[in-house]
């Protein structure tokens, strides 16, 4: 099996050393070099070959959709495959990425076996060769913090991060998961906490919440929650209240840190 050079981008450093020393235990990989962000990225591809190109697509600098449209025009022998892994799961974004050439989108969390099979996949070796090539006793995950899977669930569901609302139901499923039964007071303790924390008033906080909500069901995006919880939770025509939405939210994410 042939080496793969490989180049991981992204600018969570966590998450960039535990991919990176991921890829480095695995056979059949002759490199991983890694960058913060595109411009690291564009420098690296300068000066040294790169099979593959693991990439985020939201970074400072340089953000992963300017990468590819700036990578292109280098003279570049070979073009680097890419797989995006990001936060971002809206099928624009998706679209996007693929016109610029990405071969795989993967949406954070992700198994990083899977990461590796891709890795494969886009060098077209086999998937018998693959499997024989796979450490299992050195497979690993990223744990997300909270905040992190707050924001990728936001995001995959289509709660665009900058409307008010994204930010006050990352606050209100965090204090539900730190104080459950806050829920049963959600007018009179949870609003008016969260609007003290922002300078705000409860009704505003109720107000933006319920907005961020009704963007999530007016892009349709209700099989993506369906499948993040595992099973039917929601349907577009029966949108859930503020109260009920947080609960799920917050029942959901605790049992994932209790599991």
């Amino acid at each position: 099996m042939q080496d793969i050079r490989l180049l991981v981008v992204d600018n969570h450093a966590e998450l960039r050393r535990v991919m990176v020393e991921f890829l480095q235990r695995q056979e059949g990989i002759a490199s991983v070099r890694e960058a913060e962000n595109g411009a690291e990225a564009l420098t690296v591809l300068a000066n040294e070959p790169v099979d593959v190109m693991v990439t985020d697509l939201i970074m400072p600098q340089m953000d992963g959709y300017t990468l590819l449209e700036e990578m292109r025009k280098l003279p570049l022998d070979p073009t680097p495959k890419t797989i995006a892994v990001t936060a971002l799961g809206r099928d624009d974004f998706v679209m996007r990425a693929i016109e610029r050439g990405v071969m795989y989108y993967m949406v954070k969390p992700f198994d990083m076996k899977h990461l590796l099979r891709h890795i494969h996949e886009v060098m077209g070796i086999s998937s018998q060769e693959a499997q024989q090539s796979l450490r299992p006793s050195l497979v690993g995950r990223h744990t997300q913090s909270l905040d992190e899977r707050l924001s990728s669930l936001f995001l995959t569901i289509g709660i665009p991060a900058h409307i008010k609302g994204y930010s006050f139901l990352r606050e209100a499923v965090k204090m539900v998961i730190e104080q459950p039964d806050v829920i049963n007071r959600i007018t009179k303790e949870l609003y008016p906490g969260i609007g003290k924390r922002f300078d705000t008033t409860a009704s505003k906080v109720e107000r933006a919440i319920r907005h961020a909500i009704e963007v999530a069901w007016s892009r349709g995006r209700i099989e993506t929650l369906n499948r993040a919880f595992g099973c039917k939770v929601c349907t577009k025509e029966d949108k859930p209240t503020n109260g009920e939405f947080i609960a799920m939210i917050a029942d959901k994410l605790s049992m994932e840190r209790t599991a």
